[in-house]
């Protein structure tokens, strides 16, 4: 299995073959024959539906501004936009899969694909690209089922370590930690100052897990490592148990803020805003929200710190704004085209300005002249790695987060070893597979 974004290669690969979790109603009307969206316009022109969750996170009229500049350069192809807020977009995709009435062009979120794409009803891009002779390798990453591409990464939101300068000052850290033994050092001599302060913050929420994703593989993927070997589970190699049993050496000094067993993403920033954790992962997307709740705080962001002795890129993690085609669609080529304009080098750097993101092209750069220094900080990371997320594409991603992060808190609370957690971790893991 090739990984996220290594080299700027394909992505990866992940088995079609697994049985979904999400069970949608019975498919008899979802072949490509059941009707097709999109519709023939006046004059012959071709109209294709656009269903994402972007278009209202980005400034007013960009997003459409982008379709008017895409439908100038493609005549006779129109965009008609079906946005609407995450959630919505999510139900209505999977009520549209169910009955074969998928908008023509899709925004997706990786952990959606592996069941669209082993229910059939999201187009195979590998096919579509080779039809369109597109250059795949200008992609920063692809997301794979059986060796096909189903999702193209338009976008990428990354997770880099945020630091407190003021804290580390007092604590008499002059920089932030770059290696496993430099972020355990600084972690105790924050803690080390007293009172309510600890030095990093995990959230370890059953509720919302993906503090399994970004806070806790995220060590794993910062030294190039792995918790896959050819698309199936590999929770026990040397690179995860490493990596989990530097977690629990943190958790034993005691330099974890407390509440993690119901912490969410929400509580991590919340307690890092306030003043009183030293370190955090997080997203760069929160950097705003930060400034705004306290004007005051003095921050920094940097790369995730990796094993000592680590050489290699560093894997960061991330979130994005994919884009597939449905399978249904009876324009396939105009929907392809829509994806090739969005992946094409300035059209791309346009949206990655606008969304404070990182472009899916590797040609592509972002302007963050008029943004936040951090912004451009966090893309210099960026390009001296690799976008890392292995949950995108897995089978019942979230809940495979669950199953692990129910492993480790019992092995935090000291209920079993840590290598009994990922023992049973990987034996819970491999009946999705």
């Amino acid at each position: 299995m090739s990984r996220v974004g290594r080299g700027h290669s394909t992505a990866r690969t992940v088995l079609g073959a697994v049985a979904a979790a999400v069970t949608l109603v019975a498919m008899a009307g979802c072949s490509s024959s059941a009707s097709p969206s999109g519709s023939g316009g006046a004059g012959g022109d071709v109209t294709i539906e656009f269903a994402q969750w972007w278009e209202p996170e980005l400034p007013d009229g960009q997003f459409r501004a982008l379709m008017d500049q895409f439908e100038s350069e493609n005549p006779g192809v129109k965009v008609k936009l079906v946005s609407g807020p995450y959630a919505s977009t999510k139900e209505q995709l999977f009520a549209g899969a169910a009955s074969g009435t998928m908008p023509d062009v899709v925004g997706l979120d990786g952990a959606w694909v592996n069941d669209f794409a082993s229910k059939g009803v999201i187009a195979n891009l590998t096919d579509l690209m080779t039809q369109s002779t597109y250059d795949e390798s200008q992609l920063a990453s692809q997301i794979k089922v059986d060796g096909n591409t189903y999702m193209i990464p338009v976008v990428n939101f990354v997770y880099p370590m945020f630091t407190n300068d003021d804290l580390l000052a007092k604590a008499g850290v002059a920089a932030p930690p770059s290696t496993r033994t430099e972020f355990a050092d600084a972690a105790k001599k924050v803690k080390a100052l007293g009172g309510d302060v600890s030095g990093w913050v995990l959230p370890l929420s059953l509720e919302a897990p993906n503090g399994v994703q970004n806070d806790v593989m995220s060590w794993v993927w910062a030294s190039g490592g792995s918790m896959l070997k050819d698309g199936k589970p590999d929770l026990t190699n040397k690179d995860v148990t490493s990596a989990m049993d530097y977690i629990d050496g943190l958790w034993k000094d005691g330099v974890i803020a407390s509440g993690s067993f119901t912490m969410k993403e929400q509580d991590k920033v919340e307690e890092f805003t306030n003043g009183r954790v030293g370190m955090m992962i997080d997203s760069l997307a929160h950097i705003n929200l930060i400034r705004q709740s306290n004007p005051d705080l003095k921050f920094s962001i940097s790369a995730i710190p990796a094993a000592d002795g680590y050489t290699g890129e560093r894997g960061i993690p991330y979130a994005s704004w994919g884009i597939g085609v449905a399978e249904n669609s009876a324009h396939k080529d105009a929907a392809f085209k829509l994806v090739s304009f969005l992946m094409s080098k300035d059209t791309n750097s346009k949206l990655s300005t606008l969304a404070k993101a990182f472009p899916g092209n590797t040609q592509s750069t972002p302007d963050f002249s008029g943004s936040d220094e951090l912004f451009k900080k966090a893309f210099d990371i960026y390009k001296a790695g690799y976008p890392a997320n292995e949950f995108t594409g897995l089978p019942t991603a979230e809940d495979l987060m669950r199953q692990l992060g129910q492993q480790l808190q019992t092995a935090l609370d000291g209920q079993q070893s840590m290598g009994d957690a990922l023992k049973n971790a990987q034996t819970s893991w491999a009946a999705a597979f």
